[in-house]
């Protein structure tokens, strides 16, 4: 195994990417990328773009809240991310009497701009590859198991270390390819973050549902955002006396447009592919997994979506939660659509065909390399019913019925507490009640718990003890029994129940029988597949091991797992199909164009938006034919995660916010799609026309170093 991860990693030392698809690791710049970068155009060195020991383009690249990425675009902690990346925030802060969704929201001041509980920022401070610290003492015959807790142990003292010499940071410690290398993150955390600005959502999210994954696109997709520090600079919770982070680096901002193939690149924080998946993995992904997942998303999703159309307060309250859900579930659509367009298990197949061949001819047995496919052949075959179970129970359920997650307060493995911290129980709820409908729950449990019954085959208990022994199999009539009488569909009533708590009590709420019967059976099924857990992951971990000895001249790049990375590429038009041809930018007077008033909750203009078109206001933010430009398209390789990554040109300036990934090619989580694959990024240009123009806030660019155009 030592002799394994050396070879990888001298191996990287001479490598030179061969095309678009890559997202690159930052310390390996020098040796992998850079001088591919410089050919096509990218005038900066690795050093400004990534420094280990001193400010470069990283430092003002920020994982926004739980799984978006941030920039940093003033020395004054200004940030930019998408409207869907702070949508929740957003939401949060909303309310009938101040609709900051559907009005947008712009802070005249720093004084008025909105503190945000919970939102935090995280600034990658140091990266070091640790893989020989990690495995070096694994034994090169080691099991999965055995491999398994050496690496545990391994990785937990080096986090004491780091965290030693590291005070007040957040370590991480990941792996990359499958297990094969490992890398150390130190992180300093940001816990006051403010709302300064936001458009409608009929800008921030023109087009909606309808154009998500889709191009030509429209959409005004960013936010901004303001990091705040304590008298040191250094993080601090949320006060008054707290001032704008001081920024030693963050990003320029350029007016000069884009034109075609020219350079572009992105740094963000990817979330997860799975391009070292097999065709065995697809297979269950095309026939279980992604069906499951688009029809009981589909069937919640239009009852959220009836209710949302006729209550403004369920609106706000579904807003978000309805974005996140839609969103994956359109991308299952079009993963699955994509794969089987493209192929994709079947070259995977092939792939691993020839793969089996070289590591019979040239390995050893004993080395695990011609087993590796067998073993997760068999194991995604054994765990696929109790996965597809679980599916059901994560959507269904336990994702799906939101009354099931306060009576989770009470249990405690598979029973009841014994005693209850009331304070603790809600605190650890937050404001969850704020944005909770008991109404449109009901009528989602009675769909969920109906199409759970047609479609699993093994049912939690609390069907055939209550459903059927005492309702007679009327659902419907079951889950109004619930919610007319359990105490957790309100907060008042909930606390009630905490401060005179006895688990018999607890006992008696009609609610918490769905809960235990839900979480048993999750915890059965769960045991059940999990046996095929460290054949899996041996089996994966020798294969891309494999694969890399296989082709020790082909430079690789890890799947995305949520630490920064640096795709490039060229801004680039692309085409779909015979005959459709499809143009790299898109501009303000398609805005107008889509405006439909039969979907007025997907295509509305906002009238100031019309009068600023028809008077043709638009400063310095036109392109040369003298329109507002809204968004582009770059052939880099990103992925979920990446949403509110800068788009950067030659010289490091910000030209867009990436937020989206083409309809064609929504298979390149699994397989990267070069002739199809693009990035969909909003237009810098109409960002600051949106803020300046239409949100009358252009106080804000005083503190930007905008280049190019003049005022």
């Amino acid at each position: 195994m030592k002799k394994l991860f050396l070879s990888l990693a001298a191996a990287c030392a001479t490598l030179t990417a061969a095309a678009d698809e890559g997202m690159w690791l930052l310390p390996y710049l020098r040796q992998m990328n850079i001088k591919q970068m410089q050919e096509r155009g990218c005038k900066l060195s690795a050093e400004q773009i990534y420094s280990a020991d001193r400010s470069s383009l990283k430092d003002a690249v920020v994982i926004f809240g739980g799984g978006c990425t941030g920039e940093i675009v003033s020395p004054e902690g200004l940030l930019f991310t998408n409207h869907h990346c702070g949508y929740g925030s957003i939401q949060q802060l909303s309310s009938v009497e101040h609709d900051y969704l559907k009005n947008g929201f712009w802070a005249m001041s720093q004084c008025e701009e909105l503190p945000v509980p919970g939102l935090q920022v995280r600034f990658v401070r140091k990266i070091s590859e640790v893989t020989e610290e990690i495995l070096g003492n694994v034994p090169s015959t080691a099991g999965q198991q055995e491999w398994k807790q050496i690496v545990d142990r391994n990785i937990e003292g080096l986090v004491e270390r780091l965290e030693a010499e590291n005070p007040g940071m957040e370590i991480v410690v990941k792996p990359f390819f499958e297990g094969n290398r490992f890398f150390a993150f130190v992180l300093e955390v940001y816990k006051d973050v403010r709302l300064v600005g936001a458009p409608p959502s009929s800008i921030g999210k023109f087009g909606g549902d309808t154009d998500n994954w889709m191009w030509p696109r429209h959409t005004g997709d960013f936010s901004v955002f303001r990091v705040y520090a304590g008298p040191d600079n250094r993080p601090a919770d949320f006060a008054p006396e707290n001032r704008p982070y001081k920024a030693d680096t963050y990003l320029k901002i350029s007016l000069d447009g884009i034109r075609e193939n020219d350079f572009a690149m992105i740094m963000g924080f990817p979330g997860s592919t799975q391009r070292y998946a097999t065709s065995y993995e697809l297979g269950d992904m095309l026939d279980v997994a992604n069906p499951q997942r688009i029809f009981i998303r589909g069937e919640r999703q239009a009852i959220l979506w009836a209710d949302m159309m006729a209550s403004d307060k369920v609106r706000i309250q579904y807003a978000s939660k309805y974005a996140g859900s839609s969103n994956y579930w359109k991308n299952s659509i079009g993963m699955s659509r994509g794969i089987r367009k493209l192929g994709v298990k079947e070259r995977k197949a092939a792939q691993e065909a020839e793969f089996q061949r070289w590591a019979e001819a040239n390995t050893l047995p004993e080395e695990g390399y011609a087993d590796a496919l067998a073993k997760v052949e068999a194991a995604v075959e054994g765990r696929s019913d109790s996965r597809a179970a679980l599916q059901y129970l994560a959507e269904a359920f336990l994702g799906g019925i939101e009354l099931l997650r306060p009576a989770t307060g009470v249990v405690q493995g598979d029973g009841l507490k014994q005693e209850v911290d009331a304070d603790k129980v809600m605190a650890w709820m937050g404001k969850w009640y704020k944005d909770y409908s008991p109404a449109t729950d009901r009528k989602v449990a009675k769909r969920m718990m109906t199409i759970a019954r047609e479609n699993m085959k093994v049912l939690p208990s609390f069907y055939a003890e209550i459903v059927d022994e005492r309702f007679g199999g009327d659902i419907d009539a079951y889950v109004d029994y619930i919610y007319d009488n359990s105490a957790f569909t309100s907060e008042e009533k909930m606390r009630g129940l905490l401060a005179d708590y006895s688990p018999e009590k607890a006992a008696a709420d009609p609610v918490v029988p769905v809960v235990l019967s839900v979480l048993k059976l999750y915890g059965e099924l769960s045991a059940e597949a999990g046996k095929y857990t460290d054949s899996f992951a041996e089996g994966r971990r020798k294969y891309v091991a494999g694969l890399m000895m296989q082709h020790p001249g082909k430079a690789w790049a890890s799947d995305a797992n949520f630490t920064i990375r640096l795709t490039y590429g060229r801004v680039l038009p692309y085409e779909p199909a015979d005959g459709i041809e499809y143009n790299y930018f898109t501009t303000l007077k398609g805005v107008m164009e889509k405006e439909n008033p039969e979907n007025p909750a997907e295509f509305t203009v906002p009238e100031k938006l019309k009068e600023l078109y028809a008077a043709r206001d638009f400063g310095r933010y036109a392109d040369k034919n003298g329109m507002v430009p809204t968004c582009f398209l770059a052939d880099c390789d990103i992925t979920g995660g990446n949403s509110g990554s800068p788009v950067m040109n030659a010289r490091g300036e910000l030209i867009g916010l990436a937020f989206d990934g083409n309809w064609e090619a929504m298979s390149g989580d699994v397989a990267f799609e070069p002739a199809l694959q693009r990035t969909i990024a909003v237009d810098v240009r109409y960002v600051l026309f949106i803020i300046d123009k239409f949100g009358g806030a252009g106080w804000l660019l005083d503190e930007m170093q905008i280049a190019g155009k003049k005022r």
